[in-house]
């Protein structure tokens, strides 16, 4: 009954039935602390989860999983290396979540970690190795995990089963291809529940990019408002990075505003609601959201990207001065630049750096 309850998101009932319980198991807690998580509720979870008297491997993973769901990546880290016994479920746990958390490079490091000691991965971890491979463009690490189904007994359960890492994968890819393809990206979220699969926070996550993406914002706000379970601060994040792209400032303010509520650690919600106030000339506000982040000690993390090429991969950092190719990637990013404005083209300085000079900030586009 408990599992029922919690399933359906009564929590309210599921907990009525087990505190009148004379005696509690490991069934009975991890219950209900996987409810609450699904149910967007983690620090009930937490509470559960500390007082329980017996952790079964079901509790502690549900407990990863909330954190990563939350963008909470260090508390899972350490519930993961605490845990005294971990199975397939965990490890594509913590793999699926650093993907969703825009760590894909460390969920690939996981993954081979994973096959090191030995544990064979089913399709649940797959899906997230592919949809980590995506992200990163490690093209050759695609095929090999791609000839790994091919040659294994799980290429009829990952194309049959169709966990939901897959049909996320499915709707971020045409999130990626933009505006074109989203009636097709909509399809395939409507088709989840025609699968037997209750859409998650996860599935509505992808909705939010692909229709943020092509600019049906309001759309992408009214999802969210109909979500069956309480927003987390990944949700937030994408609607912010879609309304930064298309230039609404009153949308930008609501997630900015409500992904610090959920994430007061999040530099990306400071530094877009910062550069919103700018926009608006509410300079009295920017200073009041900087000075927030300095009191929090967050801070901005240097951009970072990669590509694979020959089975190598080439990481850069902004301001990067250790790189051991930088005067060539300098000589390189001149050429483009040149190339780029002989063509036409002319740097968005609207949401950037608003207290410095017009001429700084066509530098800061391209630090050479």
């Amino acid at each position: 009954m408990i599992s029922g309850f919690a399933q359906k998101g009564v929590m309210g009932k599921a907990r009525e039935l087990f505190l009148a319980m004379p005696e509690k198991n490991s069934v009975t807690w991890s219950a209900m602390i996987s409810g609450y998580v699904e149910c967007g509720e983690l620090e009930l979870a937490v509470e559960f989860f500390e007082v329980a008297a017996v952790k079964s491997v079901v509790a502690w993973t549900a407990m990863i999983s909330g954190y990563m769901k939350f963008g909470k990546i260090e508390k899972a880290e350490r519930l993961f290396k605490e845990m005294p016994v971990k199975n397939l479920v965990t490890w594509s746990a913590m793999i699926a979540g650093y993907v969703e958390n825009c760590r894909a490079e460390d969920g690939l490091k996981l993954f081979r970690m994973m096959l090191r000691f030995g544990i064979k991965p089913d399709y649940s971890s797959l899906s997230g190795v592919l949809l980590g491979c995506s992200e990163l463009s490690a093209l050759q690490l695609g095929k090999q995990v791609h000839q790994l189904v091919c040659k294994s007994l799980l290429r009829n359960d990952t194309i049959a089963a169709k966990g939901f890492v897959s049909w996320n994968a499915m709707i971020s890819g045409y999130a990626q291809h933009g505006e074109g393809l989203v009636d097709i990206g909509v399809q395939y979220f409507d088709m989840v529940k025609d699968y037997g699969i209750e859409a998650r926070p996860d599935h509505y996550t992808c909705m939010v990019e692909l229709l943020g993406r092509a600019g049906k914002l309001v759309e992408a706000v009214d999802l969210i408002k109909q979500m069956p379970f309480k927003p987390h601060s990944a949700i937030f994040g994408t609607l912010l990075g879609a309304c930064r792209i298309h230039k609404n400032l009153e949308m930008a303010k609501f997630a900015a505003e409500n992904l610090l509520n959920l994430d007061p650690k999040s530099s990306a919600g400071y530094v877009e609601l910062s550069n919103v106030y700018a926009t608006m000339n509410k300079w009295d506000h920017v200073a009041r959201i900087r000075l927030s982040m300095k009191d929090n000690m967050v801070v901005k993390m240097p951009g970072y990207s990669w590509i694979e090429i020959k089975s190598v991969v080439h990481g850069f950092r902004s301001w990067d001065s250790v790189h051991p190719e930088l005067d060539s990637i300098h000589e390189k990013l001149n050429e483009l630049e040149k190339q780029m404005k002989l063509a036409g083209y002319v740097p968005d300085l609207e949401f950037a750096l608003h207290d410095v000079g017009e001429e700084q900030k066509e530098q800061l586009h391209f630090p050479l």
